[in-house]
């Protein structure tokens, strides 16, 4: 029962993950959105735009992928896109919660899963480029519907936007060009994302 004792530690230990709030707003801009529900988002997209992938890739090792990348964020906590001063520690946090949560799992199934959010973190493969495109459209997106409410609360600028996204196209240019076209662009018509 070890095996499974561990297995099911490591499900109720996620469950934070419902706790964790990112700072993109739902659709409707109700409320923000937490790291389960945007990891679920992801795990969608990844099934329905894998088409997109500029490669061919394998979708279940992308689905799998989203599911844990931002896991490490139970310790580390959300760090906004547009942090300077978080962004400057986040590697350090964030390794040091990839350590303590993912060794709650049995020893192989811990290997496996800290080994796809280092290839994550590494943007090394057609997998990772493209769960990494995913991750950064799914903002813009919901930015977009929500009338930009995160980008105006945080005064982000158009530049930023663009520095974020400057290796986004790597795992699907077609991706990257809509998103580009359909929540970027009218967000800097209305102004809701400044130059």
């Amino acid at each position: 029962m070890d095996r499974l004792d561990r297995q099911f530690g490591f499900i109720r230990e996620t469950d934070g993950l419902k706790q964790v709030v990112r700072q993109s707003y739902l659709a409707d801009g109700s409320r923000r959105e937490n790291d389960a529900e945007h990891s679920w988002h992801l795990a969608l997209m990844a099934v329905l735009l894998s088409e997109y992938a500029d490669k061919d890739i394998d979708v279940l090792r992308v689905v799998t992928m989203v599911l844990v990348h931002d896991i490490v964020e139970l310790d580390a906590g959300d760090t906004y896109a547009y942090d300077n001063e978080g962004n400057a520690t986040k590697r350090e946090r964030e390794v040091k919660a990839a350590e303590r949560i993912f060794n709650i799992l049995p020893e192989d199934q811990a290997a496996y899963l800290r080994s796809l959010w280092d290839e994550f973190e590494g943007q090394d493969t057609k997998e990772a480029k493209f769960a990494n495109t995913l991750d950064k459209l799914q903002p813009l997106m919901l930015n977009d519907a929500s009338g930009g409410k995160s980008w105006k609360e945080h005064g982000v600028k158009l530049s930023q936007v663009l520095n974020r996204n400057k290796n986004t196209a790597e795992g699907s240019k077609e991706l990257w060009e809509y998103a580009k076209e359909n929540f970027i662009e009218p967000n800097v018509e209305k102004g809701m994302l400044k130059e």
